[in-house]
């Protein structure tokens, strides 16, 4: 399995931006040449390398732009993009999963005229593996916070010293943890960011953790069987089709996709029971039916559910909804050491506890009580969670936040990010003013699924900074194998709903209207 386009680079796939809408000032040219930038002088930090990079024939770059590279104290790598041609803001990507390599989620928006920045947050790995955080508290407070947070303060001063004047704007985009950072950003250091995209966020880092080893456990019992899967690819494409088939009408629409997984009432007995027990692709053996219930199933415990099952649809996703996450493919992947991975979810889930809760290589879940989990998990929440509801000081300075999250995504869960939009709105009136949350239907982690996964976040944001254009309706394409859209939708902001008109093409996002929850 290529974990590649799951943990790194899916955002470059969900944001198209189109600079010409945002009113950027003119082009502003460099004060200096990207060479000279080698002899900046930086607060605890230096360049390692400033080339020019000049458009690209085909794939790459479309505009000339000055590439700088550099490390900040110890470890902490970036690359910075700083265009020549410079729209006069600062746009910088979140990298995903445990990054490990310099990850800009957002790159190619150095096209647009940004300067933007990733980092790799201080180590280096392969974006599933953890061991580099074991026994190494500066590299796993780089990797919770810190990391991103330098990075912005460095770039920002490179910015100042090529352009010969300070970004107007600066922006955080960021997918999965890099969801995760742009919450982080918002809630530790609200003066570094005027407007933050965090979609698909991992901002509730040890409950996800949580529900990782629940469904590893239930999927994989015994962690010396990993292949074949319990629940093969045929399986998960008959329980798609089962749930489609309960619920695609509900909406309104019968085009593939759950509009609100909520609202389906999808019984997992109208599968049959296999025959003597035996595996089959239209039934489910016992087994089968045990680990599909508890995928399904909530984590609760006396005060109530502490991380949401998963929501109905897309269980096969084109292969990148549970079976990249959750049940597998029936091929293994490396993860650190010795160790093979059926799915995403097993590697994430036995490296943070490898590495992160337990400091010991050799640990595995067989016997392992998931009721301690919570309690072992809680030595690593003060720098991993960004479930701080506490948005004050950045929305006091005109903040804007913008949370987004694909309703089929098997990685994590849109319930969860709901259940924080509605905690942090509830909380102050003022910071409800600055915050709204989108729901993508059919669209798995970050990108891919049934639904229209590409929309304008980086627009959509500055206008909201900028303008004061609070979004009310942003359009999102289903992109065709011809690079067109195939399909538009109307994302709207929770809890409204975009609703077919009654008449129209249902492909078309002019036939759809926002409307309030059903």
């Amino acid at each position: 399995m290529n974990l590649k386009p799951l943990l790194v680079a899916p955002l470059l796939a969900v944001v198209t931006s189109s600079a010409s809408s945002q009113a950027a000032p003119a082009n502003l040219a460099p004060a200096m040449s990207c060479e000279s930038l080698k002899s900046t002088t930086l607060t605890d930090a230096r360049i390692t390398e400033a080339v020019v990079v000049t458009p690209a024939a085909k794939d790459g770059p479309r505009v000339a732009h000055c590439r700088v590279s550099g490390v900040i104290g110890k470890e902490i790598k970036f690359v910075a993009l700083l265009p020549a041609g410079w729209n006069g803001r600062f746009l910088m990507g979140g990298g995903g999963g445990f990054v490990g390599t310099v990850d800009n989620q957002v790159a190619g928006e150095v096209d647009n005229g940004y300067a933007t920045a990733g980092t790799d947050t201080g180590h280096e790995g392969s974006g599933i593996q953890a061991v580099w955080a074991l026994g190494n508290e500066e590299r796993r407070l780089n990797y919770g916070y810190l990391g991103v947070h330098r990075t912005a303060e460095t770039v920002k001063a490179l910015i100042q010293a090529y352009y010969g004047r300070a970004a107007a704007k600066s922006y955080f985009v960021g997918c999965s943890n890099g969801g995760r950072q742009a919450m982080m950003e918002a809630q530790r250091y609200p003066d570094d960011f005027d407007g933050i995209v965090a979609g698909a966020p991992a901002y509730d880092f040890t409950d996800v953790a949580v529900s990782f080893l629940k469904n590893i456990k239930a999927v994989y019992p015994d962690p010396s069987k990993l292949t074949p899967p319990l629940l093969p690819a045929p399986v998960m494409k008959m329980i798609e089709t089962k749930v489609l088939a309960a619920c695609d009408a509900r909406d309104g629409v019968t085009d593939g996709v759950l509009d609100d997984p909520r609202a389906c009432d999808f019984k997992l007995a109208v599968i049959p029971p296999c025959p003597s027990d035996q595996p089959g692709q239209d039934c489910l053996t016992k087994a089968q039916r045990a680990a599909v219930e508890m995928i399904y199933r909530p984590i609760a415990d006396k005060d109530g559910v502490i991380y949401p099952g998963q929501p109905y649809g897309d269980e096969m996703g084109g292969g990148a909804g549970w079976p990249a996450w959750i049940t597998g493919l029936g091929s293994l992947f490396p993860a650190s050491g010795s160790a093979k991975a059926p799915t995403a979810q097993w590697a994430f889930g036995t490296e943070i506890f490898k590495y992160f809760v337990f400091g010991d290589s050799s640990w595995n879940y067989a016997r392992y009580d998931l009721a301690r989990a919570r309690t072992d998990l809680a030595k690593i929440t003060g720098y991993m969670n960004a479930d701080n509801l506490d948005l004050d000081r950045f929305t006091a300075r005109g903040g804007k936040l913008l949370l987004w999250h694909g309703w089929s995504d098997p990685a994590l869960n849109a319930l969860a990010t709901i259940r924080y939009y509605q905690k942090a709105t509830a909380r102050s009136k003022a910071v409800a003013a600055h915050l709204r949350l989108f729901l993508l239907p059919g669209v798995v982690h970050c990108t891919g699924g049934s639904g229209p996964d590409h929309a304008d976040w980086p627009t959509a944001i500055a206008d909201w900074v900028e303008r004061g254009k609070t979004p009310v309706r942003i359009v999102a394409s289903k992109m065709g194998a011809d690079g067109k859209p195939s399909r538009t939708r109307p994302l709207c902001p929770y809890p409204e709903l975009a609703v077919w008109k009654g008449k129209g093409s249902t492909d078309d996002e002019a036939n759809f209207a926002c409307r309030g929850s059903r």
